[in-house]
């Protein structure tokens, strides 16, 4: 699991060491994503599924895509497809993609890159393997959060935004126990690339075997940790924690995730997506590719995409770029 790394952790930055009276966020809820497929049938793992919406705010959904490592002929992406009123983040661990929507916009992410996509008042997109990847087959794994829009932001003119991996702003635990690659957002003083309307954060974690992590986190966020790989525990009660659980915290000033010592052969560190957001607290009408505030609101989003309002399939692919 690459993504973006460093030869020796020790020469970062450091999250620094918490006073002991920190709070530390008990575990509210824990869940297990059941599995399914997208798109054109690649396999996903749905990470939010069990949880209440409130709980979730400012997020959407969240999938974990693969890992899974294709054979010739076998990778597969998504069609042609609408969104409206949120923003998609896809974040490539192994593997590459290719984006292309309906303005024109798009390119390639590999290991730790990331494409944020502000859909705002609607667009078409397309992600799908680069042909030689098809050709060859090869190892597929990344995630997919979609990101509420605040009301007022909903139909904000479209975005871009392509974060190469080695733009994430890198730290350690004091004892140099973990890679932390902050993404988007603020953590313990330090700023992802990523630009957000609703103020998130966004790290990968590697949390190598043993391992604990104490992350101060903003009192006014909520907190979800995602286990991408191996085993631990979480909270402040220590609650067991394995691949493909979420954990939503409590309310607290810190985040806590110990690693077990001994990790599965073919796992050489737990892995973690953790996410945060201010709750913006609006009603959600969400349903297929539209996520809105009313029901009145979501019809208008599908008779605008009927009516091809929200933008044309352009006539040739993008030409891939490494």
């Amino acid at each position: 699991m690459p993504a973006i790394t460093v030869d020796d952790v020790l020469v970062l930055p450091r999250v620094p060491q918490l006073d002991p009276s920190t709070s530390f966020r008990p575990v509210r809820r824990l869940t297990t994503a059941p599995s399914g497929y997208e798109g054109e049938g690649f396999p996903v793992r749905r990470a939010f599924a069990g949880v209440p919406v409130n709980e979730l705010d400012p997020f959407i959904h969240l999938d974990q895509m693969g890992e899974v490592m294709y054979q010739a002929g076998e990778p597969k992406g998504t069609p042609w497809h609408p969104h409206r009123g949120f923003e998609t983040v896809t974040y490539m661990i192994d593997g590459i993609m290719d984006h292309q929507d309906s303005l024109g916009s798009g390119g390639t992410i590999a290991n730790g890159d990331t494409q944020w996509m502000t859909a705002g008042q609607g667009i078409l997109h397309i992600e799908a393997p680069p042909e030689h990847l098809v050709t060859s087959g090869g190892l597929f794994h990344g995630l997919q959060l979609w990101v509420n829009l605040p009301r007022a932001a909903k139909m904000i003119t479209p975005k871009y935004q392509d974060i190469r991996g080695r733009e994430s702003a890198l730290l350690t635990t004091p004892d140099g126990g973990s890679l932390i690659r902050v993404i988007a957002g603020e953590v313990a003083g330090h700023a992802g690339p990523g630009s957000t309307f609703t103020p998130i954060n966004l790290a990968h974690v590697t949390l190598q075997p043993g391992a604990q992590l104490d992350l101060p986190w903003q009192a006014d966020y909520n907190a979800l940790v995602y286990v991408l790989a191996g085993r631990g525990t979480v909270g402040a009660e220590a609650r067991p924690i394995q691949i493909g659980q979420l954990a939503a915290h409590g309310k607290g000033d810190a985040l806590r995730v110990t690693a077990d010592a001994v990790q599965d052969s073919n796992i050489p560190a737990m892995e973690l997506f953790i996410m945060g957001g201010r709750p913006i607290r609006e009603p959600v009408a969400h349903y297929g590719p539209f996520v809105m505030n009313t029901q009145a609101e979501l019809k208008q989003a599908f008779e605008d995409f009927q009516k091809g309002r929200l933008g044309v399939i352009p006539a040739e692919r993008l030409p891939h770029t490494d």
